[in-house]
């Protein structure tokens, strides 16, 4: 009983319902494990006594909540008095005759005192709060002041979804690149009218092992801080037309290099190969960094440099320190694996040259993604790029050598056995501490999302979920023994629709599988769209059947599939059935699970054939996937995702949960229904994708 009451005051759940609704128990040695990451002994009968005294003890003594969250309503045109809001009911229990002052963001001294300031004249921003009791008790808090609401996008649009390293152009090197992504904003914005870009995380990767091969995937970068200049398009730095002498042949050898590597994936079916695109890539960095900035881009550097301050330094320093003692921190000597040790300190020294390197190539990144926004705002995209925020980070990365404090040592995300997976699911993150992120005002979180909005037109929260509570594995264990550890979701909901707001991005957020409930509701309340996948979308209460699209919900992106799911193409062959034969990864006996994909194909064709959506009839392929997304465009929702490889029948997904070794996940380009990979120019020419998007152009011309 002590045990359970300890883990409910830390917000760690004793118990979860599966799919079935039945509560299943954690088990104690877990609760344990989850308490001691998050600095809470209970390691015995006695132990939990000590920490339960302490925890009820501050509880009673603490009459202010870590943080306090203030929602503005938006004014109305012309309107100047304060601002309606809606009042904190954390400061409603408070004694009467209380003292309240507020230190706005930015302030050193407190401008609001009172026993009720006017909380409407209060700027949007994180501030803090302090109160006084007539009895002289004090007290401190972060108060939070956000919109109600993060921006909506501005008109009904449809856009594309890709995977930025999957489409290579004639002029990429060996994978798709930030010159690519400006290419494909500005033709599908003036051509197609598409008013967004969906894209793959682009945090910076963990670098390769000596000898082996880094992890290909995008959702477990080494910081999310900052972007992995693999993605630059090395020709777009202004310095590089001024390369001379040696380093210029140097420079023409790589552009020789990467064409033939650029032409192994296009022409003889090699995999997108991102270690050896870096390799050529940081080679042409060091040459094209030898040429001197002028005096407006060093002006522009030094001010990147004080932007982003300490987190750029602690990035650049471990990624010189991986350089030469590999990219796992927790293998290093032990002085380095404190990043503010005197260790650390000598070494960021002796390593200065490579600091700097680092940190050149983060600037330049940023502006190549500054510059690619601006390609999409220029070519009047409604909404632009829309980036991805991966869940977490990789443990051996460095914003998890940076930024310890804020991680549970031990500790793993993942997801609960459900009906779709028994066995559960451990992605290999260490989640951030929620005592942690209250303690410091959410700042990790605020600078996290500040650096990606620099160049977004929206941001997209993988399982945004995690906002409210996340999953979590002792290391060791298997994720069925994992349990559910809450956040503060009023508070990152505050922090992140301010960022957004100040940024003028919509919100996205990945809501698909196990959903708590009133997440949904909490989301849409302010103005965080969800996710709705055809396939998924079913009237559940009548028997499963498929949702006819005026009852889809409007505040989503609708799209028919995404990188971890069949392409559409293949969920319509039965191909993607196959595919999960061959790898041995089906539960019951491929003509089971055959026919049963070809009834739930055969429901929605039906469907949309009695809504007048199949006139090529049910035997077309390419007219079955514009039906489509003919049924995307009949749901309310303010935003169609098209899946980029849909547009060429391509039917190999990019990622296949569940495998590692087995299947080339995030290594392959986008290519037609044969499998011949497709380039940005041919697809431009496409007389499939120009068939598919003219179901979208027809609808915007009426």
């Amino acid at each position: 009983m002590g045990l359970a009451r300890l883990a409910a005051l830390h917000g760690v759940a004793t118990a979860h319902s599966p799919s079935s609704g039945v509560p299943v128990p954690v088990p104690e040695s877990t609760i344990v494990a989850v308490l001691a990451a998050l600095g809470v002994d209970a390691s015995d009968r006695a132990a939990i006594h000590r920490a339960l005294d302490r925890a009820e003890s501050a509880a009673a003594d603490r009459f202010l909540p870590p943080t306090v969250v203030l929602w503005r309503a938006a004014a109305a045109a012309g309107e100047t008095a304060p601002l309606a809001v809606e009042p904190p009911p954390a400061l409603a229990q408070l004694p009467e005759g209380t003292s309240l002052w507020v230190t706005p963001e930015g302030e050193s001294s407190p401008t609001f005192r009172g026993p009720a300031p006017e909380w409407g004249a209060l700027p949007c921003g994180v501030h803090r709060l302090g109160a006084s009791t007539p009895d002289g008790r004090s007290a401190h808090a972060w108060l939070i002041v956000a919109p109600s609401r993060a921006p909506a996008v501005p008109r009904r649009s449809h856009g594309f979804l890709v995977q930025q390293y999957s489409l290579l152009s004639e002029r990429s090197w060996g994978m798709g690149d930030l010159g690519d992504l400006a290419e494909l904003a500005s033709w599908s914005a003036h051509s197609l009218g598409a008013d967004f870009l969906q894209v793959n995380p682009l945090h910076s990767g963990v670098p390769a092992e000596p000898g082996a091969s880094a992890d290909p995937s995008p959702y477990r970068p080494s910081s999310r801080l900052f972007p992995d200049p693999v993605h630059l398009r090395i020709e777009n730095i202004p310095e590089y037309a001024y390369v001379v002498g040696a380093d210029r042949a140097r420079l023409d050898l790589l552009g020789e290099k990467a064409a033939r590597l650029r032409e192994a994936v296009l022409d003889k079916g090699a995999l997108i190969d991102r270690d050896a695109v870096w390799a050529l890539k940081r080679s042409a960095l060091e040459s094209v960094f030898r040429v001197p900035l002028g005096p407006g881009r060093h002006a522009d550097y030094c001010a990147f440099l004080a932007e982003r301050g300490q987190a750029l330094d602690d990035h650049a320093t471990w990624c010189a320190l991986a350089e030469v003692h590999g990219p796992d921190w927790r293998s290093w000597p032990e002085g380095l694996r404190d990043p503010r040790s005197p260790a650390t300190r000598s070494a960021r020294h002796e390593l200065r040259d490579r600091v700097e390197f680092h940190s050149r190539a983060a600037w330049v990144t940023d502006r190549q993604l500054i510059a690619t926004a601006r390609a999409a705002r220029e070519a009047d995209m409604a909404v632009g790029v829309i980036h991805d925020l991966a869940v977490g980070v990789h443990p051996c990365g460095a914003d998890a050598w940076a930024q310890g404090e804020v991680f549970a040592a031990g500790m793993s995300v993942g997801a609960p056995p459900d009906a779709f997976n028994a066995r559960g699911q451990g992605w290999g993150l260490p989640p951030w501490r929620p005592d942690a992120l209250a303690a410091s005002g959410y700042a990790p979180f605020r600078e996290l999302l500040r650096g990606l909005l620099r160049y977004a037109g929206g941001v997209r929260i993988d399982h945004v979920m995690g906002l409210f509570r996340l999953w979590w594995i002792p290391e060791g264990s298997p994720p069925t023994d994992g349990t559910y550890v809450r956040y503060d979701a009023e508070a990152m909901l505050a922090v992140l629709v301010l960022e957004a707001d100040r940024a003028g991005a919509v919100v996205l957020g990945e809501d698909l599988g196990t959903v708590g409930q009133g997440v949904r509701e909490a989301l849409e309340r302010r103005g965080v769209l969800g996710t709705s996948v055809l396939w998924f979308e079913r009237d559940w209460e009548a028997g499963g059947h498929p949702l006819p699209p005026q009852e889809w919900r409007e505040g989503c992106l609708a799209t028919a599939t995404t990188h971890d799911l069949p392409s559409t193409a293949a969920r319509l062959t039965g191909s993607q059935v196959d595919l999960r034969d061959r790898l041995g990864l089906l539960t019951e006996p491929v003509e089971r699970e055959r026919s049963r994909e070809q009834a739930d194909v055969h429901g929605w064709l039906r469907l949309f054939q009695g809504l007048g959506l199949l006139p090529e009839g049910a035997r077309d392929e390419e007219g079955q996937i514009r039906a489509v997304h003919r049924f995307l465009l009949r749901t309310p929702a303010r935003l169609v995702g098209i899946w980029l490889p849909d547009t060429v029948g391509d039917r190999r997904p990019q990622n296949l949960p569940g495998t590692c070794e087995e299947y080339p996940n995030w290594r392959l380009p986008v290519a037609d229904a044969e499998g011949r990979p497709i380039t940005l120019e041919a697809l431009a020419t496409s007389p499939r994708m120009h068939a598919l998007m003219e179901v979208f152009t027809n609808r915007r011309t009426g």
